[in-house]
């Protein structure tokens, strides 16, 4: 039987379809009836369509240069 820390460990095999059959069951009965989970779940299949969308606006000019600043100072002190 899963828990929730079975869930969040296996999720990304669940959801490629790599995961036995038999825990894919196991799993799935886990997440029809804990919520949690369920909450988890969604969240965790939107993050790459908002990464995306966040990704495909452009970075305002003085922004992007203040943090090429931040981030060279930040290597210069290594």
């Amino acid at each position: 039987m899963f828990n929730c820390k079975d869930s969040i460990d296996f999720l990304l095999e669940y959801l490629d379809g790599t995961l036995p059959e038999t825990e894919a069951r196991q799993l799935h009965e886990h997440l029809t009836g804990c919520f949690p989970c369920i909450d988890f779940l969604r969240t965790y299949r939107a993050t790459p369509k908002l990464c995306k969308r966040a990704l495909a606006k452009a970075m305002p000019e003085e922004l992007a240069q203040k943090l090429k600043g931040f981030l060279r100072a930040k290597l210069e002190k290594k």
